[in-house]
């Protein structure tokens, strides 16, 4: 149990074998002749055992056959037979290679796998390779060198020439997986499976599409956040929409939606099959997420110049050498040498400069990365240079990029920093977007570790109930779109600021608010089929006085009644000019998408926003590190600090509307599309001037899988599992779901514990958790995995005696959903200090509470056959306890939920 469920296709010790007869290669389909000559090639270093659908003998004999993998390459019609044949000997997985298999097949494949229990990929996959076991099982080419980078691909061709570049270039996999459409085994899956596989250090995507949008943020999310992740996706849509009912959706195109959610579950992206390249080679290369500042060392001022302007162009910064560190420099370079940017160090620069060079800029605290540009000079030594960085690359904690420009003369030097695993380049550019791969890894890592609760602690309660009730109400009268005055009553029921807004339904009545608001005022139409006002004459602003207003209604009826003759009007609303001279004018969105559901968005408003088309965006639910990160990303941000004489805004009253638009998307299922534009917002605060909504059915990213927050890819931090327990002798504690913050605490936890508990529980003599495994511990995917812990308040007190409250985790319960996705496996330990108090009880119902919330039918668990302790307690819980049959040393106990 302790394995994961895909062990078996991919880390097989026996295969069973379906390539039609052997003795007639005219009969075998290009994939069983590929797979043939591959594994002559290359021998498995398990056992194979070829077989033939229509082998004739008693079920006896089948019964001799064991395999934990069924490997079928067999024309169509043959495939089902060798699926059903596959069950009866009991496989755990199996590997359909093919192509041109329709949908409607390939799910009654899909069916008797599901019936005989073992897992599929395929149809139409061209197979995987895992080079440690020298197992090529693929149609895409000759097997892998070995290596740490793991592939995953949606396309066949793709791969095939993936690995042949790598070959060209000493790259090597730990795993090359060409999944192809229709497969049981999901591109989620796989991801979820090298998050913990040993031999993967880096993970390389190319993808085109999924069909679960929550399954797949939720393996991305665990895999990026173990090792680095690389993604390459087709398929990249326009943006915009002519039938859009909101600028929202008019402005946010899909593709940036996938931007958001890569952003959100730390992986990086690229945009073309060259970046990939880039991308696998740094990954190669193993070198950690750094920030964002890139020294430029090199003989030749315009390929410098050339790479600092790239650096620029990517938003990455150009990294400076300290003052200590160019005083310590200087003196070793020529004369003609340059420290104030780049670190030119002229074209009189032989192999010990760029030592020189290197030695400082590696350890200057100025600087997370290095660039290293060679440009071949008469009399220059391009092999020297390269063995300068070959020799320093072992020393340096920075990632070491290379530019050797030119060609004939510079290919040893290439080859030379290639065996080295230093990425190198072609060009200035090339290596500076190579250099901003990792940087982006950093900063996404960050966004990452924000597992935001779905309502902020720090805001006063919206009346979330109330705006339940306002939607009901509108989608009873079978209307989508909420008129102006409904929209305001939403945003205000989660304390968005919003000017004071009346309806008029004559002209009189306009006349008579208006009189009592205060001069000037903005008219503005009131109708549920009118999307944007001001493009049908429906929006007037700074109207002076009631003369003005009665003939501006009257104006107002007789254009909106010509250009939209069936619209319905209510009549035309009345509120104050926002009186903020110098405010900005800025624009905060929410759209829907398919299959990610709702993102938020924010950049300039006003009248021009298409055209502006500033927005940056963001995945929900938001705290306040990844508000600020939202706004930081759109042009407009620059606008929001002191700016041509105006005093800078309050970034706390805009990150608190942000924050309640992400309440909003939170709690209201509902909410489709919504422009709060403009809002306008100076120093002393923002309000929102107009506001539009749109509702509709709540958007699913798991389908068959709803819950309370099914319409959101990210699930927030679930607060309402914290409960307040008291302590046997006084005190109290609370139990709560893990996050991020607590990995600290749980590795002082873990060391406290005591050695017969630590075997217990991780079955090891381990004293303290791995880095990955403490982050895999803490942040989780509350979707499909859930740990309560429970934590005391301890007061510390400093050296100089300043106290400090802090938490202390004294025992933890955590289930699994298991890949039935109706079961779980559970795992509890506690403190040895906290022993006896009932704490264990309390975390096991607390877990199987929120197990049965999620619509689980049973939680399971192995639990040594000497811990008496735990085995007591089971039983005292209702649990059935029984022999594991896989090992007498554990007792398998379960109980229904």
């Amino acid at each position: 149990m302790d394995q994961h469920y895909l062990t078996p296709l991919f880390e097989p010790q026996s295969i069973v074998l379906f390539t039609g007869p052997q003795d007639q290669p005219d009969k075998q389909t290009p994939q069983a002749l590929a797979l043939l000559a591959h594994l002559k090639a290359q021998p498995f270093k398990g056992h194979i055992t070829p077989l033939d659908t229509s082998t004739t003998g008693t079920l006896a004999d089948l019964a001799q056959v064991k395999a934990d993998l069924a490997v079928i390459a067999l024309p169509p019609g043959e495939i089902m037979a060798a699926l059903e044949l596959a069950g009866r000997i009991r496989v755990k997985a199996a590997l359909v290679l093919s192509t041109g298999i329709g949908a409607q097949q390939a799910a009654e494949m899909h069916r008797v796998a599901q019936r005989q229990g073992f897992w599929l990929l395929g149809p139409n996959s061209q197979g995987f390779q895992r080079p440690q076991l020298q197992l090529n099982a693929s149609a895409v080419g000759d097997l892998a060198s070995s290596g740490q980078l793991a592939l995953v691909s949606q396309s066949g061709a793709l791969t095939a020439s993936i690995m042949d570049w790598a070959k060209q270039n000493k790259v090597g996999f730990s795993t090359v997986v060409a999944l192809g459409p229709h497969t049981q085994v999901t591109l989620a899956a796989v991801l979820d499976y090298l998050a913990s596989d040993r031999h993967t250090h880096g993970i390389v995507v190319y993808m085109e599409g999924i069909a679960n949008a929550r399954r797949f943020t939720s393996a991305l999310r665990a895999a990026a956040n173990a090792k680095p992740v690389v993604v390459l996706k087709a398929g990249r849509k326009l943006a915009g929409n002519a039938a859009a009912q909101t600028h929202s959706s008019a402005i946010v195109g899909s593709d940036e939606v996938f931007d958001a959610v890569l952003r959100r579950a730390g992986a990086v992206r690229v945009r073309s099959f060259v970046e990939l390249f880039s991308a696998a080679k740094c990954l190669a290369s193993r070198y950690r997420p750094v920030g964002r500042r890139l020294a430029v060392i090199t003989n030749g001022g315009g390929p410098g110049v050339l790479a600092a302007d790239w650096v620029s162009e990517l938003g990455l910064d150009l990294g400076l050498l300290t003052e200590d560190g160019a005083r310590q420099l200087q003196p070793l370079l020529p004369q003609h040498a340059s420290l104030s940017d780049l670190i030119d160090l002229s074209e009189d620069a032989g192999a010990e400069h760029y030592r020189a060079a290197l030695e400082v800029a590696s350890k200057d605290r100025g600087i997370d990365g290095v660039l290293v540009i060679y440009s071949p000079k008469f009399g220059g030594d391009a092999d020297a240079v390269a063995d300068v960085l070959v020799q320093a690359k072992p020393r340096m904690s920075k990632p070491l990029v290379a530019c050797w420009m030119g060609d004939a003369s510079v290919q040893p030097a290439r080859h030379a920093l290639a065996d080295a695993l230093i990425p190198s380049f072609r060009t200035p550019e090339a290596a500076v977007g190579a250099f901003g791969n990792i940087a982006s890894f950093y900063q996404n890592q960050q966004l990452l570790q924000q597992t935001p609760p779905p309502l902020s602690h720090e805001l006063s309660a919206p009346d979330v109930e109330g705006a339940r009730l306002l939607i009901e109400g509108v989608l009873t009268e079978r209307r989508k779109v909420l008129t102006e005055m409904e929209s305001k009553a939403l945003l205000s029921a989660f304390h968005i600021p919003v000017t004071q807004t009346l309806l008029a339904r004559t002209a009189a009545e306009a006349m008579m608010i208006a009189t009592q608001l205060g001069f000037p005022v903005a008219l503005k139409i009131d109708s549920p089929d009118v999307s944007h006002k001001s493009d049908v004459g429906g929006v007037a602003l700074n109207v002076m006085n009631a003369t003005a207003v009665r003939d501006i209604w009257h104006e107002m009826m007789d254009a909106v009644h010509e250009r939209v003759p069936d619209a319905r009007i209510n009549g035309v609303t009345v509120q104050a000019m926002a009186r903020k001279a110098r405010g900005r004018e800025l624009y905060i969105g929410v759209v829907t998408d398919d299959p990610f559901g709702p993102v938020i968005a924010f950049g300039a408003g006003g009248t021009m926003i298409e055209l502006m088309n500033d927005h940056a965006m963001e995945m929900p639910p938001l705290n306040q590190f990844l508000a600020r990160r939202l706004m930081e990303r759109s042009r407009v941000h620059e606008t929001l600090g002191a700016w041509r004489g105006a005093p800078a805004v309050d970034m706390a009253a805009l990150e608190q509307v942000l924050l309640r638009v992400s309440e909003m998307v939170c709690e209201l299922p509902q909410l489709r599309e919504m422009d709060i534009n403009p809002i306008i917002v100076d120093e002393h605060g923002a309000v929102a001037v107009d506001a539009r909504i749109v509702i509709g059915p709540a958007a699913q990213t798991s389908p068959g899988r709803a819950g309370r927050y099914g319409h959101l890819a990210i699930l927030p931090y679930p607060a309402r599992y914290e409960q307040l327990w008291p302590l046997k002798g006084g005190g109290e504690y609370t139990v709560r779901p893990i996050h991020p913050d607590d990995a600290q605490a749980l590795q002082a936890f873990m060391k406290g514990l005591s050695a017969e508990s630590r075997y217990f529980r991780f079955v090891s003599s381990m004293a303290e958790l791995p880095p990955a495994m403490l982050a895999r511990f803490t942040l989780i995917d509350y979707d499909r995995e859930m740990a309560l812990c429970a934590v005391v308040e301890e007061e510390t007190v400093d050296a100089d005696g300043t106290k400090h409250v802090r938490e202390r985790i004294i025992g933890v319960s955590r289930y699994i959903t298991n890949p039935d996705q109706t079961s779980c496996e559970f795992s509890l330990v506690v403190d040895d200090a906290f022993a006896g108090q009932g704490l264990g009880s309390r975390l096991m119902l607390s877990i199987m509470d929120v197990a049965r919330e999620k619509g689980l039918q049973e939680i399971i668990g192995l639990v040594l056959t000497n811990n008496e302790g735990m085995l007591r307690l089971m039983r005292s819980l209702g649990f059935t306890v029984r022999a594991y049959p896989d090992d007498p040393d554990f007792r398998l106990v379960t109980h229904p939920l």
